[in-house]
């Protein structure tokens, strides 16, 4: 089904691998909507309860825009952030399941706001990020003007993106670019370790964390406070939060269904 990325979907969690190591998993216009499906494919699969996003081989989680074949297209710049970028980007924030970023390697321009448009991102201490697109006369897109501040302030966004230089993973947990980085032997056991909480963690009470979380900052508090009555009371009747609450009171393990 899909050319450009490896997709499997196994005891409730999807793992979405960008497949082209050969150009560092360029961003072309086919890899773009194919990852929307797979994370669409994802949000429909009621028995998936965290997804995995990463890039094939040992030096690139994504490379950005592929700019040979988005210059063979026949688009403009707009067009293709409309119809590929954009939609691409909303999927991965709107999905109401967890989404880690598995961050093993470099990670630069549109690839750069990809990773930041996950939950969380765990690194290895070798790999970096960089909003590049100075380096070539444009600026940031793919939602990074809208993650950049709000994850690590207006100032250090300004010099992130209008420098374009290289924030290594360790520097990047520091100033709270992307939340951990460990040595590149131990990434695939820290990403398991979050697999495993997530899988099996209370899944709708997290989507609609994650819900208003997104509202957070374009939003006045008497706002804020409506949508977390409508969610929490929304969450109140499900099975998870009678699970969650016998089981608390109970001092025992839930078991959520996702329910």
């Amino acid at each position: 089904m899909y050319q450009n990325l490896l997709f499997d979907c196994n005891d409730g969690v999807v793992r979405i691998s960008l497949n082209r190591p050969a150009v560092h998993n360029a961003l072309s216009l086919d890899l773009i909507r194919e990852i929307t499906e797979a994370v669409r494919e994802a949000e429909a699969d009621p028995t998936v309860r965290v997804i995995v996003l990463t890039g094939e081989g040992d030096k690139a989680f994504c490379s950005g825009a592929d700019l040979k074949t988005a210059m063979e297209s026949g688009k403009t710049a707009g067009e293709m952030l409309r119809d590929g970028y954009n939609p691409m980007i909303e999927a991965l924030r709107n999905i109401p399941k967890p989404v880690i970023c598995k961050l093993n390697g470099l990670a630069v321009g549109a690839g750069c706001s990809l990773a930041l448009a996950c939950d969380m991102i765990i690194s290895s201490d070798d790999a970096y990020l960089s909003q590049m697109f100075v380096h070539i006369g444009l600026m940031p897109d793919a939602g990074a003007s809208f993650f950049l501040p709000r994850l690590v302030g207006m100032a250090r966004a300004f010099e992130l993106a209008s420098t374009g230089r290289k924030v290594f993973a360790p520097e990047a947990v520091q100033i709270g670019l992307i939340n951990k980085s460990v040595p590149r032997d131990k990434l695939d056991e820290a990403v398991e370790e979050a697999v495993s909480y997530y899988r099996n963690a209370p899944t709708l009470a997290i989507g609609a964390m994650k819900r208003v979380l997104n509202r957070s900052f374009e939003s006045n508090l008497s706002e804020i406070l409506n949508m977390e009555m409508e969610n929490q009371d929304m969450l109140y009747k499900t099975r998870d939060a009678a699970e969650g609450i016998s089981s608390f009171l109970q001092k025992k393990k839930p078991d959520y269904q996702c329910r």
